[in-house]
């Protein structure tokens, strides 16, 4: 006989009851899947801190990094594109990494620029480094091959800022620094290949020189403008020993933070971009950029991280001094001696300090650093590398020792200008009227005997008048002469009683005779005769 099935469900005792088992596996199948879903779509976020340059140069380099160096052409903008604020104080902009393809966004790149290296600024950027942001970030200064015999005083300021940025971290922050710099000097060391496994962990040393004044930060020197380095050439007169010895200068320097350098040109960023990515561990998805080392071209130098050595240094010119260059850039970096107080000096202030708010307030550096005895990594590469404009000083202006001189105030300077062109118009007034009155005067005395010479040589030219009166030759000028004289003698002989009312006879007829020979004299030679 069969035994029959029941179609119907059996139930289960009330102790092994399960009602919510299903809903239970679903959440546990569910939520891992989300959680990987939002990880993948959470971008990785890097940080670069752009310092030094102008509000212009800036924004050229944010459109270098944007530039493909394979295409040379910018991704393009998806919506609305992001303004850049930097025109005041600490400036900000972001930037999506996109791959190959322009399709996936690899990162979101924050930018904080700061072009000026004043200590009222430096605040600004201290909340910007917490251990989150440390790992991901990348220090970028900025150089203008306009201004080349500036770039060591910069580089100076900027490096000197950095350092008192680190050292006013919190200890949690520090700890991040220390494992970040042992990463950054591991990084690209192993003497074996990925594909060989016999020396990858075996790292290569670090050479003398490098990495002896580490941040904990990755830099990047980038020296724009390489375009110019033909017009230095051909309008200043550089030669090949001008620009080794700046790239020898750079590089010794920059060996002692682990940093990198490239020259870039607007028109040609070169791998600009893939140097940042690399540093800032960005890798495409769908091709791999690989980073090579540049020392040949002049316009196109690529320095990447740990490559540089002395030994590579020295192949551009043997002569130049790696270890004294080396030695003064650590000093130069540091606060100067002459500007640290002894600790037992700390309640009396040094004499020349000057007190505000109960602290003394240092001489300027500018003034000091040149005064000591042996010259500075700066004062050096200022020497050799010499700005045109003070090649061609003023002639009367102030010379100091230091390279800064101090300006007057313009007001004053105005106010004295005034006084000066006042006195100078008082003295040309005066010599004005002295002039005209020379010239009045001497104008006067000269037309006298211009008239008399005149008269002189006219009488010379044509020679005396005369007539002929009744077959007579009469001489003019004589004839008036004797009349003058007769009434000159006329008028001085004294008269018993003189009649006022009744004309003298003789006097009219010599009136008439003198007009009458004054008349003669006055026509033309036409109606005269000349004689012998």
């Amino acid at each position: 006989m069969a035994r029959r099935v029941s179609n119907f469900p059996t139930r289960m005792p009330a102790g092994h009851d399960r009602p919510g088992s299903r809903d239970t596996d679903k959440e546990e199948i569910w939520k891992p899947m989300l959680d990987s879903i939002s990880s993948g779509k959470r971008l990785p976020e890097k940080s670069l801190l752009v310092l030094g340059g102008t509000p212009e140069t800036q924004r050229e380099f944010l459109e270098s990094v944007s530039t493909d160096a394979s295409s040379n052409r910018r991704p393009p903008d998806r919506g609305r594109k992001p303004p850049i604020a930097n025109q005041f104080a600490l400036g900000y902009t972001y930037q999506d990494v996109l791959d190959t393809d322009h399709e996936d966004t690899l990162a979101r790149l924050s930018l904080y620029l700061l072009a000026n290296p004043s200590p009222s600024f430096t605040p600004l950027i201290k909340p910007y480094l917490n251990p989150r942001t440390l790992p991901h970030m990348l220090i970028v200064i900025l150089l203008d091959w306009n201004h080349p015999w500036l770039w060591i005083r910069q580089l100076r300021d900027w490096i000197r800022v950095l350092r008192s940025l680190v050292v006013s971290l919190d200890d949690a922050s520090k700890e991040v620094l220390e494992e970040n710099l042992q990463t950054l000097q591991d990084k690209g060391r192993n003497l074996g290949s990925e594909g060989s496994s016999s020396f990858e962990n075996v790292k290569i040393p670090l050479g003398p020189g490098e990495w002896d004044e580490p941040l904990g930060l990755p830099i990047c020197v980038v020296c724009q403008n390489a375009d110019k380095i033909e017009t230095l050439e051909k309008e200043r007169g550089w030669k090949d020993q001008e620009f080794d010895f700046i790239v020898q200068y750079m590089r010794t320097i920059l060996l002692k933070h682990g940093s990198s350098l490239i020259y870039t040109m607007p028109s040609a960023p070169g791998s600009l971009q893939t140097l940042i990515h690399s540093t800032l561990g960005i890798k495409s998805l769908l091709k791999q950029e690989q980073l090579r080392h540049n020392v040949t071209d002049r316009d196109r130098v690529l320095i990447p991280p740990n490559w540089d050595s002395w030994a590579k240094i020295r192949l551009v010119d043997g002569r130049f001094d790696i270890e004294g260059t080396s030695e003064k850039w650590g000093l130069d970096i540091d606060i100067p001696q002459h500007m640290r107080r002894p600790s037992s000096q700390i309640e009396t202030p040094l004499e020349g300090e000057a007190e505000t708010n109960g602290t003394s307030a240092p001489a300027p550096v500018a003034v000091s650093e040149e005064q000591d005895d042996e010259p500075s990594a700066t004062s050096i590469y200022e020497e050799t590398i010499r700005n045109p404009e003070s090649d061609f000083p003023l002639s009367g202006l102030p010379r100091q020792n230091g390279l800064e001189l101090t300006s007057m105030d313009p007001q004053k300077f105005l106010a004295d200008q005034v006084k000066v062109l006042e006195q100078l118009r008082i003295e040309d007034e005066k010599d004005a009227a002295l002039r005209a009155a020379r010239k009045e005067t001497e104008s006067v005395t000269a037309a006298r005997p211009w008239m008399e010479d005149a008269s002189g040589v006219v009488e010379e030219h044509i020679g005396p008048v005369q007539f002929n009166m009744g077959g007579i030759h009469v001489n003019a000028d004589e004839m008036v002469k004797r009349l003058q004289d007769r009434e000159a003698s006329r008028t001085t002989e004294p008269t018993a009683a003189p009649s006022p009312v009744t004309p003298d006879p003789n006097k009219m007829d010599n009136e008439k005779l003198m007009s009458f020979f004054s008349g003669l004299i006055n026509k033309g030679p036409g109606n005269s005769s000349r004689g012998a």
